[in-house]
């Protein structure tokens, strides 16, 4: 069974930067689809950021030009840099897979952003 490790998260002033990292594995990591999402106890989980096996990203709206998803296929971990943070980027972020015909989620890892 596919197991993802977040870790990273904190509490950071506004402005501020985070980065959020996620380790893969039971998983063939190169072509795996990888995205972060977020939830706040308000809102359904949004998907902030996708990155494909062959490189291709997508953003949020909200997270454009502020945000960076990568991956390091040699360590099976994808990354979410997170620069110019906000108080509305506050959430619990979990790393996500849909691989071999199912979703696959970590255990979340809380950010708060203090204004």
């Amino acid at each position: 069974q596919v197991q993802l490790v977040e870790s990273g998260g904190g509490l950071v002033q506004a402005g501020g930067s985070l980065r959020l990292s996620c380790a893969a594995s039971r998983i063939i990591f190169s072509v795996a689809t990888m995205a972060w999402y977020r939830q706040t106890p308000r809102k359904q989980r949004e998907l902030v950021a996708t990155i494909t096996g062959a490189g291709t990203i997508k953003y949020a709206d909200s997270v454009k030009s502020r945000f960076t998803i990568s991956r390091d296929n040699a360590k099976n971990t994808v990354y979410l840099q997170m620069n110019s943070l906000k108080p509305e980027d506050t959430a619990v972020y979990y790393c996500n897979t849909p691989y071999a015909g199912r979703d696959y989620w970590g255990q979340g890892t809380q950010v708060t952003v203090s204004s």
